[in-house]
């Protein structure tokens, strides 16, 4: 049964990340299944977790016996394997890497950023991204810097798979976070993790599950794609093979929920996800762009959710 914890603070992503659905969490929790509270759900999986918002927040309200977290970049995955496994060095990394920024001016502070990043990226082809290599908190810990120094706080590689975010030109940002990191490390405790596509989470899944899926968002415009969070992008037909996956849980009784971009904000007359998702529980909410190099054109839209089940609001 999941235990449902009554508390006021919690756990945060430790990375700024495009797309985080720090904003978007009160809509989403406004339609989570009511099995939930029911106590029914054990499992919670998400198949793509990039920054990690829900998963922290589902987990430190409801404590559930396990939970699965999985993507595609390995980066990503790597870091929070490092977390759950060796937090108390990452620390460490991070607060030599802390020091070594605070104390350089500001032109030091950007040679200091770029130094980094072309290490970080002339090491990767050689890397080994396998879970239980030691050299995980470093390479966990420069992402980190990277992330928190960067400009945007962006994600972003090349066609080569290299970072390639310029300096970020902050005053104090927040580098270490050691409370923040422990409390991270302890919800992944309990945690599965896996590098890999979607579609690895199936086999975890059951009846007593819940799933959230918040895929790369497909873009409404040319210019507006974020979807290269890892080499090849996540086009139409992943989004439609997507759909086949969300399909087979719910014929196996799986509850499950997913976000994504509203076709309509840009064309009114788009119905690919009503068409992918006939059927299912169709829902817009407002949502404010978090990311636009034009800060005029960060405005409110509509976001889609999608559920296999009635929730309270619907």
């Amino acid at each position: 049964m999941t235990r449902k914890v009554n508390s006021s603070s919690g756990v945060k992503p430790f990375l700024k990340w495009a797309g985080g659905k720090a904003q978007l969490l009160p809509e989403l929790e406004d339609r989570l299944p009511p099995e939930l509270e029911e106590g029914k759900i054990e499992t919670y999986i998400e198949p793509f977790i990039g920054g990690g918002a829900m998963f922290f927040a589902m987990n430190w309200k409801y404590r559930f016996r396990r939970s699965v977290i999985c993507d595609l970049n390995q980066e990503l995955i790597l870091c929070y394997a490092a977390i759950k496994s060796s937090v108390r060095d990452l620390v460490v990394r991070l607060e030599d890497l802390e020091t070594a920024y605070t104390v350089r001016d500001e032109i030091g502070r950007r040679d200091l950023y770029y130094s980094i990043r072309d290490r970080f990226n002339r090491d990767r082809p050689g890397f080994d991204f396998s879970l239980r290599n030691p050299d995980r908190v470093d390479r966990a810990a420069q992402l980190i810097f990277l992330n928190r120094t960067c400009y945007n706080g962006l994600f972003r590689v090349n066609r080569g798979g290299g970072f390639n975010v310029p300096f970020g030109r902050y005053k104090n940002p927040d580098i270490l976070n050691e409370e923040l990191l422990m409390r991270a490390a302890g919800v992944l405790r309990k945690t599965r993790i896996i590098h890999g596509d979607f579609t690895r989470c199936r086999k975890h899944a059951d009846e007593k599950a819940f799933v959230y899926c918040d895929p790369p968002y497909r873009p409404l415009n040319q210019t507006s794609s974020f979807t290269h969070y890892a080499r090849g992008g996540f086009p139409d037909t992943e989004q439609e093979r997507l759909a086949l996956f969300i399909r087979d849980l719910d014929i196996k009784g799986v509850r499950v929920m997913l976000s994504n971009s509203d076709p309509r904000n840009a064309d009114p007359d788009d119905r690919f996800f009503e068409n992918l998702y006939a059927g299912f529980s169709q829902e817009r909410v407002p949502a404010r762009r978090s990311i636009n190099c034009n800060g005029k054109r960060r405005g409110v839209i509509s976001e889609l959710i999608i559920t296999n089940y009635r929730s309270c609001t619907s």
